[in-house]
């Protein structure tokens, strides 16, 4: 049975910085592209990072030059860190495991899924 378990959500004022993580199981990790997605009320979920099994990063714009996704394949983890937080960046935040050889962001390409840690951040 695969699981995905993030921790390290929080509230944080904005400007501040926070880790993600997500303990996977039942699968071989090593193996499989990871992403982060979130989802703020009201909106629909959203892609921004994602790594391939080399560790190859790509991110959305919306994120980059402030969030850093990283994995570590011996401890079965992949690591969400995010500096210079924006109320804007208020959401649940979620950890993906993809069907696909490369990074992606699209949901569509993920076929597990974690439940989710909250994130809020206050001006």
């Amino acid at each position: 049975q695969v699981q995905l378990v993030e921790s390290g959500g929080g509230s944080v004022q904005a400007g501040g910085s926070l880790r993600l993580s997500c303990a996977a199981s039942g699968l071989t990790y090593s193996n499989w592209c990871m992403g982060w997605f979130r989802q703020a009320p009201g909106k629909s979920r959203e892609g921004f990072a994602s790594i391939d099994s080399d560790g190859r990063a790509s991110y959305a714009d919306i994120v980059k030059g402030r969030f850093t996704i990283s994995r570590d394949n011996a401890k079965n983890t992949l690591y969400l860190q995010m500096n210079s937080l924006k109320p804007e960046d208020t959401a649940m935040y979620y950890c993906a495991a993809s069907i696909r050889p490369i990074a992606s962001l699209r949901s569509n390409d993920y076929k597990y899924w974690g439940q989710g840690t909250q994130v809020a951040v206050s001006s």
